[in-house]
């Protein structure tokens, strides 16, 4: 029997469903949102599993309001709901029927914006948390290589073997772009989305040019937005926005552009070992992902942006958490040196605490208030706020 990971919102989900009629968790595929319900479920004797990808599972709803009409005092759970989106407003009349809590927990490989109907038919009836990839504070490792390599998806990651574990990346990216997004209704040749998603690689961590990024694929720049907009509403990519702040000073206003994953970023990069990635000129921005996509799933509702002014201020990651501002610089050495840019933006935003974030083993001031630490010691303060 395969050991199971706790997640972080598992016990927030728990408390979700006794609240309100209807949960959904959404998030990319494969990323363990099946694994996390099945385990939920667990907790519910009554609670009923229906795999919308299964044939014999979607035959359960040929008569949806008959199967329904049967199963009223159950908790049952819907997973992979993008596929029959026009059930939505039958479980809005079915919620208001009962008008208990905890009837549904609904899961989805696309964002609430893409499956449109939830959000307009089950308005007041239906939260959303969004399930990631494996974080590392989920992992409870002390060696970070591993999981920066292969990335936080499920099977990536406890793969045997890194050969199994490139393979199996590959074989997730092809599915995405030749089955996942004809699903989702989008008719995207393959070729030219893989193409838009390798480049959006190679500027991991770079300001988004959509001009640029259309004439190199031949189309325009709306198209481009689209298709990227499309990479985010699957979870696959971060837009990153800048800062609003209230100086005389002239800010970079575009957004910055992030794979969310890591180990998918190295698979579109035919990066395979620690040794590849240490020569790769992308190795900085991958750390700067791996180290913004843990922060800003360690507090979800946290504000964030980076920071950039034309002069060469420049903060990676600036967080609001609570009544506490604090500055970000992500750097993939065991010696991290900011530049005079970084402590510019300090001074420009008048910000009192400020974490340098590389692969280190232990914390340590490099000047007052500013800290250089390990990613693991960074998440653990921020979840202590």
């Amino acid at each position: 029997m395969e050991t199971y990971i706790h997640r972080n919102r598992e016990d927030e989900i728990l408390q979700l469903i006794q609240n309100f009629p209807a949960v959904a968790i959404l998030g990319p595929r494969q990323c363990g949102k099946s694994t996390l319900a099945r385990h939920i479920l667990e907790k519910f004797p009554t609670a009923i599993f229906l795999d919308l990808e299964n044939p014999e599972d979607r035959q359960k709803l040929a008569a949806p309001e008959l199967f329904f009409s049967g199963i009223e005092n159950h908790l049952v759970c819907l997973d992979e709901i993008q596929r029959i989106p026009e059930i939505f407003p039958l479980l809005r009349s079915v919620i208001d029927r009962s008008g208990r809590n905890g009837q549904f927990l609904i899961l989805g490989s696309a964002s609430r914006d893409l499956i449109r109907q939830s959000s307009e038919s089950l308005a007041g009836r239906i939260i959303f948390v969004e399930l990631t990839p494996f974080q590392l504070s989920e992992l409870q490792i002390s060696d970070h290589w591993d999981y920066w390599l292969k990335g936080g998806f499920p099977r990536s990651y406890l793969a045997s073997e890194p050969g199994l574990s490139y393979k199996w990346r590959q074989s997730f990216i092809s599915t995405f772009l030749e089955r996942d997004l004809r699903q989702l209704g989008f008719n995207i040749p393959p070729e030219t989305m893989h193409r838009l998603w390798s480049m959006c690689a190679n500027r991991q961590g770079q300001l988004v040019n959509l001009s640029q990024i259309g004439g190199s694929l031949g189309v325009s720049h709306t198209t481009v937005r689209t298709y990227i907009d499309l990479l985010k509403e699957t979870f696959m990519v971060r837009i990153l926005q800048p800062l609003e702040a209230n100086l005389n000073k002239r800010l970079v206003k575009s957004p910055k552009i992030y794979l969310r994953d890591t180990g998918i970023l190295h698979t579109l990069l035919s990066i395979k070992s620690k040794e590849d990635l240490l020569g790769h000129y992308i190795l900085g921005a991958s750390w700067e992902s791996l180290v913004i996509e843990n922060l800003l799933n360690c507090i979800p509702d946290q504000i964030a942006g980076f920071y950039r002014t034309a002069g060469g201020a420049e903060l990676d990651l600036v967080l609001h958490s609570g009544k506490r501002r604090i500055a970000v610089e992500c750097k993939a050495s065991a010696v991290p040196k900011p530049e005079r840019g970084f402590y510019q933006a300090l001074e420009d935003l008048d910000i009192s605490e400020a974490w340098v974030i590389a692969p280190v083993n232990m914390r340590y001031p490099l000047k007052e208030n500013v800290f250089v630490m390990s990613l693991a010691e960074a998440v653990d303060e921020l979840k202590n706020l």
